[in-house]
């Protein structure tokens, strides 16, 4: 566990830490990682699952049978849905995300990749994503897991963020530059 304290901290970095052994030792990375995905992306779509997880209204009990319905209806791993109930059953539902986060920096780090955030303009091709998937790889020197999202705001462009470095590429941020050089001209 030593060799984890240093990836992830605080009580998601625990519970994410006690997930990812299990699901090591049971040989389940890769059904937990999907199950966490598809949980991820059930929170973000629906109020009603945002709710379930965060709000204090419910009690415990209705946390229980809310995600516990919630996994049977998904067909998640066992291993899964165990944990989930033992997160509502320690009212830790709320601590949902960022035990989802914790566990993909504990994966990633086990897979030895690093994980890049990329935002761009407009969604961006397979292609696009390949491409750039090498560049990174060759520029780290790792395996990289991109995690791609859409700002419109940028107008053009991307930002890059891997670790503690960020490359902004936008066509918003040169603009602002630009600006920022033209008040100097005046």
């Amino acid at each position: 566990m030593t060799s984890h304290k240093a990836i992830v901290s605080g009580i998601s970095g625990r519970y994410a830490v006690a997930l990812f052994e299990l699901a090591d030792e049971a040989k389940a990375l890769d059904a937990v990682e999907s199950d966490l995905s598809e949980l991820r992306a059930m929170t973000a779509e629906s109020a009603d699952m945002r709710d379930l997880v965060s709000s204090p209204l419910y009690s415990r009990e209705q946390q229980s049978k809310g995600i516990a319905s919630v996994a049977q209806a998904a067909k998640l791993h066992d291993l899964t849905e165990k944990f989930l109930g033992v997160l509502a059953a320690n009212r830790r539902l709320s601590a949902l995300g960022a035990i989802i986060s914790s566990f993909e920096k504990l994966l990633a780090h086990h897979r030895g990749e690093v994980k890049a955030e990329v935002v761009s303009a407009r969604k961006l091709t397979k292609k696009q994503l390949g491409d750039l998937e090498k560049k990174l790889k060759s520029a780290v020197g790792h395996d990289v897991a991109i995690d791609a999202s859409v700002d419109e705001s940028l107008l053009g462009g991307l930002t890059v963020q891997v670790g503690s470095r960020m490359v902004d590429d936008s066509l918003k941020t040169k603009l602002n530059n630009l600006a920022i050089a033209m008040k100097g001209v005046q």
